[in-house]
C-alpha cells in the first residue's frame, strides 16, 4: 500500500501502533505542558495550601493531548506546503515525527490523529470547565485556537514570525495560570510571575529549533521569527530568554512572590550557557540538535527545580 506521494505504507521496520502513535505525536515533547502544568499547580500548593491529585491529573493530560494534537497538525501542514518534504533530512528524535515521510501513516491519518488529540483535549478541558468555572473555558478556548491555528490553516501562525510569541503565551501564562486555577479557583501575583520563565525557556525550545531549521524555512516561505530577523538575532533573542528566565525568578524570590528555595534554579544554568555556546557556533545540524536537546532538558529541570521549592516550601511552613 502507498500514501499519496507513492511512498510504501507498512514494511518489515514499521513500527508497531504505540510506538508509531507515540512517534507520530512526537512523545519526547510531552514534557514541556506536563511541566508547565506542575509548577501551576504546586505553585497552588505552596500559595493556597491547594491540592486535589485528580484535577491536577486531569490538566496535565489535555495540556499533553492539545500538544500532542498540535504536533500532529504541525505535522501535517508542514508536509503538505512542502517544509517538511520526503527529501528533508531531520534527526528522528528532535525534528518532525516523520511518519508522513517515511511513509508509516498517510499525511490525512497524521492529521485525523491530530484531531482525535484535540478532541480528547478538549473533553478534558470542558470538564475541568464544569468543576472549576468559565475561566477554565476561556483560556482552554484560547489554548485550543492557539495550538491548531500554530500552523493550521487558515492562520498558520508560525508561517508569519508568531510562532514564538503563541509558545510562550500559550505554555507559560496559559498552562501555568490555568493550572493555578483549577487547583486555587482564583489567580495570583506568584502564579502570573512564575509563568513568565516557563513561558521563556518553552519559546527557547522553539527558537532553538528555528535556528537548525532556519534555510529550510526560508527556501521554503516559513517565516519564523529566526528567518525573520537573521540567525544572529535570533541567537540573541534565545540568550535574552534565557537570562530572563533567571532574573525573573529572582526577582520574585527578592519580591517574596516566590520561595527563597526558588533561586536553586541557578544550577540548570551552566545547561543554558552549553546551549546558546551551540547555537553561536554557526549552522552545524549535530550543534543545533544537542542544542535542542538541552533547550527541553533545560525547561523541565527549571521548572522540576521550581516545583521542588513549592513543595518543600509548603512543607516546611508546617513543621
Amino acid at each position: 500500500m502507498n500514501n499519496a506521494d507513492g511512498m510504501a505504507i507498512g514494511g518489515t521496520d514499521r513500527p508497531g501502533w504505540f510506538a508509531l502513535w507515540m512517534q507520530a505525536s512526537r512523545a519526547w515533547t510531552l514534557g514541556m505542558p506536563f511541566m508547565c502544568v506542575s509548577v501551576g499547580t504546586f505553585a497552588a500548593l505552596y500559595r493556597e495550601g491547594a491540592f486535589s491529585p485528580i484535577r491536577y491529573l486531569m490538566a496535565v493530560a489535555a495540556a499533553m493531548a492539545l500538544q500532542a494534537g498540535a504536533n500532529m497538525v504541525n505535522d501535517y501542514y508542514d508536509f503538505i506546503k512542502g517544509t517538511d518534504s520526503p527529501d528533508w533530512q531531520s534527526p528522528e528524535n528532535f525534528g518532525p515525527g516523520l511518519v508522513i515521510q517515511r511513509g508509516y501513516l498517510h499525511p490525512e491519518q497524521v492529521f485525523r490523529g491530530g484531531v482525535a488529540a484535540f478532541a480528547a483535549g478538549i473533553g478534558l478541558g470542558l470538564w475541568l470547565a464544569w468543576l472549576c468555572g468559565w475561566p477554565i473555558l476561556a483560556l482552554g478556548v484560547i489554548g485550543v485556537a492557539g495550538s491548531y491555528f500554530y500552523t493550521g490553516a487558515p492562520l498558520s501562525l508560525a508561517y508569519h514570525g508568531l510562532g514564538d510569541f503563541m509558545v510562550f503565551a500559550l505554555m507559560g501564562p496559559g498552562y501555568v495560570l490555568g493550572a493555578y486555577y483549577v487547583q486555587a479557583l482564583h489567580f495570583s501575583a506568584t502564579a502570573a510571575v512564575v509563568s513568565l520563565p516557563i513561558g521563556l525557556l518553552c519559546s527557547g525550545v522553539l527558537q532553538a529549533n528555528n535556528l537548525r531549521d532556519i534555510d529550510n524555512d526560508a527556501a521554503h516561505g516559513k517565516r519564523t521569527m529566526a528567518v525573520i530577523i537573521g540567525r544572529a538575532a535570533a541567537v540573541k533573542e534565545l540568550k535574552l530568554s534565557n537570562l530572563g528566565a533567571y532574573l525573573i525568578v529572582l526577582i520574585a524570590t527578592i519580591a517574596g512572590l516566590a520561595p527563597w528555595l526558588a533561586i536553586a534554579v541557578v544550577i540548570t544554568a551552566p545547561h543554558a550557557l552549553e546551549e546558546t555556546r551551540l547555537v553561536s557556533d554557526g549552522p552545524d545540524a549535530d550543534r543545533h540538535n544537542r542544542a535542542m536537546m538541552l533547550s527541553g532538558q533545560i525547561q523541565f529541570e527549571f521548572g522540576a527545580v521550581l516545583v521542588a521549592a513549592f513543595v518543600l516550601s509548603a512543607l516546611l511552613r508546617h513543621i
